[in-house]
């Protein structure tokens, strides 16, 4: 019986990772110090890296087989024309102009790396200075070529999600009739939704946990997950608290984002639909990293009976709020 082939990743030893920065970093002069540290990222490996007599930076070794370099290079692109434009993005470092580099069979960029704190944000005026940024951001976004980046649709994180479970038979089967028959409700209810908004590039993936404050300002981390989706993307995974709480959050981004742009108040009926299509593109998402051994170390609580018995249920409160009333501005 042949032996399943190792995943990638496990050939990322802590030396082919110094050896790694040392050969992209040897044009500056610069030495690794041999401190590295992994930090939370399970798409991706990150690394905290020392440099002798140098800040720490940090080095992002991506996930071989998902992204293209031409598409990688399209989130670099955007990074690096919002750092000139001013925003607080952490952008690739780029040496001898070039910011993306391989080495055995990875693309690796490296990052400046940013102190700070993270956590969901409470205070009106934080969410206002959050609309100022985003607008700024997407500001941006209109000078980016985004050909690579692909479109956030219910077909593509809703359907196809769906499908790939169901394919590859992870739901429990015992509720397997119970997950089949609402998802494609809820499917057929996210295509009636969708309207076919405007399709702009967007950060993509931009909460609380790719947030890092630093003195009062917000530095955006990981475009990673950049992609043509509706404006209002970028903004709802922001919110947090009960309705009245959230609708107040809504107004302060709103009122920070008018200062740049146009608000995309028509597209907040769109907020529940996007969140149920990343409720069921994250099952997917695991799923399709199964073969990882690092999610089963960290996710040992996914593809459980248990596990599907709470996503039918989630499932069917997220069926009952599309067909609630969207958020609204107040104030």
């Amino acid at each position: 019986m042949s032996q399943p082939l190792p995943h990638p990743y496990e050939q990322l030893t802590p030396d082919t990772v110094l050896n790694a920065i040392d050969a992209i970093i040897e044009p500056l002069g610069w030495l690794t110090s041999g401190h590295q540290l992994a930090l939370n990222s399970y798409e991706n490996r990150v690394y905290q890296v020392g440099i002798e007599e140098q800040k720490d930076i940090v080095a992002k070794f991506y996930r071989p087989g998902r992204w293209s370099r031409d598409t990688i290079l399209q989130e670099h692109e955007f990074s690096l024309f919002a750092q000139e434009d001013e925003l607080p993005v952490i952008a690739p470092m780029q040496i001898n102009g070039e910011s993306l580099f391989e080495y055995q069979g990875f693309y690796i960029a490296l990052f400046p790396k940013q102190g700070g704190h993270s956590g969901h944000i409470e205070n009106l005026d934080d969410f206002e200075q959050m609309g100022r940024l985003i607008a700024r951001l997407h500001q941006t976004a209109n000078a980016v070529e985004c050909d690579q980046r692909g479109d956030m649709t219910p077909q593509k994180f809703a359907r196809d999600s769906r499908q790939f479970l169901l394919d590859n038979q992870f739901i429990d089967d015992s509720l397997l009739p119970a997950y089949e028959s609402l998802s494609l409700d809820i499917c057929h209810l996210l295509d009636e939704q969708w309207h076919n908004p405007k399709m702009q590039l967007v950060h993509g993936d931009l909460h609380a946990s790719n947030l890092i404050w630093q003195h009062d300002q917000p530095y955006m981390l990981d475009l990673d997950d950049c992609i043509r989706a509706p404006r209002i993307q970028d903004m709802w995974m922001l919110l947090n608290g009960d309705r009245d709480q959230m609708q107040a959050q809504l107004a302060a981004m709103a009122r920070g984002y008018e200062m740049f742009l146009p608000f995309p108040a028509d597209q907040l009926p769109l907020i529940e639909v996007l969140r149920t299509m990343r409720l069921m593109h994250y099952s997917a998402w695991l799923a399709k990293r199964w073969d990882d051994p690092a999610f089963k170390m960290a996710f040992p609580w996914f593809n459980t009976a248990r596990y599907w018995s709470d996503e039918i249920l989630t499932l069917r409160e997220q069926f009952s709020a599309l067909q609630e009333h969207p958020l609204q501005l107040i104030g």
